[in-house]
């Protein structure tokens, strides 16, 4: 049975317990055991983070120490994965830029705040992650975000839609969904998902169980891959 962890916490306004409750849902249904915790002392023993296969950080404009940021890293770098929405994951911790690189990108703006309509876009890419969800439309705040060039982009939104002071630059495609690597550990994450209302809309729902499994299985393939290597590297060594 795969282990998880979800840590929930930081600005209320995101409704944190809420959404990590569909979160513990949607993992206890397809059989993760799960540990739902509301303080960042769930990142302090590296140890317990090695032994999951699945880390969710919930958690909105807090401040963690660099010794727990470090444990996570540590723990994703070794195969865990890490999967999150909206500001319960690339808005975490504005101060540690150790964080935002290990994410993958960092929330900057939400041009018109909350209630802002616009069209989530399935992208053709070399992953099959989002395979047979369509393109739609949502009502929340638009996530624009400063996001590192070695995410592989599953899903964008076009700005401008609301008028502000990045309109008079061309029209840009900004990532929704992504996916990056992390050590040989999975990164995952979706910026939809201001309230859970959002996350639990159809096609964010699936977007989300689809990406913790998918960083869930990283573990075990990366382990495979370095027995295999091991095995070569000694069967190199027997041939001599």
């Amino acid at each position: 049975m795969k282990k998880a962890l979800i840590v929930w916490g930081g600005w209320l306004g995101h409704e944190p317990q809420e959404v990590a409750e569909i979160f513990r849902q949607v993992l206890t249904a397809d059989g993760y055991e799960v540990e739902v915790s509301d303080t960042l002392e769930s990142f302090s023993d590296v140890e317990k983070l090695k032994a999951l296969d699945l880390i969710v950080p919930v958690w909105t404009m807090g401040e963690i120490s660099k010794e727990w940021a470090k444990n996570v890293s540590i723990a994703v770098q070794s195969g865990v994965g890490l999967a999150g929405c909206h500001g319960g994951m690339c808005d975490s911790f504005r101060n540690n830029v150790d964080w935002q690189f290990m994410c993958g990108g960092q929330w900057v703006a939400h041009p018109g705040n909350d209630g802002v309509e616009y069209k989530v876009e399935i992208k053709n890419s070399s992953s099959t992650l989002l395979e047979g969800i369509e393109d739609f439309d949502v009502k929340s705040e638009q996530y624009y975000l400063h996001v590192d060039p070695a995410v592989e982009v599953l899903a964008t939104t076009r700005f401008p839609t609301v008028e502000g002071p990045h309109s008079l630059n061309k029209a840009v495609d900004m990532p929704v969904v992504w996916t990056k690597r992390w050590g040989v550990g999975r990164v995952y994450y979706c910026s939809l998902g201001h309230k859970a209302n959002i996350v639990e809309m159809p096609p964010v729902k699936e977007i989300m169980r689809r990406g913790f499994h998918w960083v869930a299985e990283g573990k075990a393939k990366a382990a495979a891959a370095a027995k295999a290597a091991d095995a070569a590297y000694t069967g190199m060594g027997d041939s001599r």
